[in-house]
């Protein structure tokens, strides 16, 4: 009984030196090194498998950085167009205001044009002639400019010919009147002027000659 209860278990634990190193003469971290495959085979698959990984990161990075730009360029346009949209509906909406206003300057052109020569020095109508004035310098700095009519040359883009005059004074197709004025805004018709147009008088042996011709 006694020689039962006086023997230890048998140490699990490593005999060590009296230097900390195991009875085997090596330390732990030779140990792990020693466990450890350091065989060129198993070192190459590694470098490879360690590559590979740093390619998929950078490709995972090129495109994000692309997919950032493609969203950076497609918010850019998106705010381009969506200026562009609201510039163009400010523009026509005023324009249709400044169309409607073109009937009273109409107005202010007969007036002025119509006044007796013995009521152009009255207080009222030079009243009436500086806010004419007034009216186009607000019209002009809104970038509204009358079109050249009366002498020009008839041009369908900016002239709207509703009177045919035969003359032979000037060339044919020759503006010999206007008779609503026409506006351009910035660089577009607003509204076409009213003209006359010169054409080539009809001589009286031409005349005959029709009838002759439609005789037979």
């Amino acid at each position: 009984m006694s020689e039962r209860r006086g023997r230890r278990p048998a140490d699990a634990t490593p005999k060590q030196n009296g230097d900390g190193r195991p009875a085997t003469g090596r330390t732990r971290a030779e140990e792990r090194i020693a466990e450890l495959d350091a065989s060129p085979v198993q070192l190459s698959a590694e470098i490879e498998q360690l590559r590979q990984q740093v390619l998929h990161a950078e490709q995972e990075a090129q495109e994000m950085r692309s997919a950032l730009q493609r969203s950076a360029a497609d918010f850019a346009n998106y705010r381009r167009r969506t200026e562009q949209d609201r510039l163009q509906t400010l523009g026509l909406a005023n324009e249709a205001l400044l169309a409607k206003l073109l009937a009273i300057v109409d107005d202010f052109d007969r007036a002025i044009a119509n006044m007796p020569a013995e009521l152009q020095d009255l207080g009222w109508a030079e009243g009436i002639a500086a806010i004419d004035r007034k009216l186009r310098q607000l019209l002009e700095s809104e970038g509204l400019t009358p079109i050249e009519a009366a002498g020009q040359p008839f041009d369908p883009h900016q002239h709207e010919a509703v009177v045919r005059e035969e003359t032979a004074d000037v060339p044919e197709g020759t503006v010999t009147a206007e008779l609503q004025r026409g506006y351009r805004i910035r660089d577009r018709v607003l509204r076409p002027a009213m003209v006359a147009v010169a054409a080539q008088p009809t001589s009286d042996e031409d005349a005959g000659n029709g009838e002759r011709g439609g005789k037979d």
